[in-house]
């Protein structure tokens, strides 16, 4: 949350709640919506931090509200981190433990838990397709969000064919 926070600060300054609606507005019903508590608890771990600077200011018919923008640290953290691939391999994940694990732990079936997976991400599979044709189809983000899911899954999919072709 930190970084993609600070990205939005690039533009120019913003309270909380503004962050959270751009967030909200760019990444559409697909990308799980930001919790506003945690977007202030961050927001002041990135000003203790200098990351980011933030100021009161007095509003007539509501409470004051904290404008936060960039430091030049955060400027710099900002660029690092759009400078810095994101290209990590999956190697922890936690259905692999579970599979490799199985027969430790005794009477669980592998191909009824690879079974039980794929059930999974085919309906995961069809809940991306539902949000692709809803309300956020004319979201560019949205939808590219929602592509890249897919392809995972289909990816996720593959992947336990070949794990249940080696376990049969």
């Amino acid at each position: 949350m930190r970084l993609p926070l600070m990205a939005l600060l690039a533009k120019g300054p913003a309270h909380g709640y503004e962050l959270k609606q751009a967030l909200e507005k760019i990444f559409g019903a697909a990308y799980p919506q930001p919790n506003v508590g945690q977007i202030y608890v961050t927001l002041g771990r990135l000003e203790r931090s200098g990351l980011i600077a933030g100021e009161e200011v007095a509003q007539s018919d509501r409470p004051n509200k904290r404008i936060y923008e960039l430091t030049e640290a955060g400027h710099e953290a900002v660029a690092a981190w759009f400078d810095e691939p994101s290209n990590e391999p999956r190697v922890r994940d936690e259905f692999f433990m579970k599979l490799a694990l199985a027969p430790q732990a005794g009477q669980i079936d592998a191909v009824a838990l690879i079974n039980k997976q794929r059930r999974h991400y085919l309906n995961l599979m069809r809940a991306m397709s539902r949000l692709a044709s809803g309300e956020d189809r004319d979201n560019r983000v949205a939808q590219l969000l929602i592509e890249g899911a897919m392809l995972h899954l289909q990816a996720d999919l593959d992947w336990l064919e070949r794990c249940q072709e080696e376990l049969e």
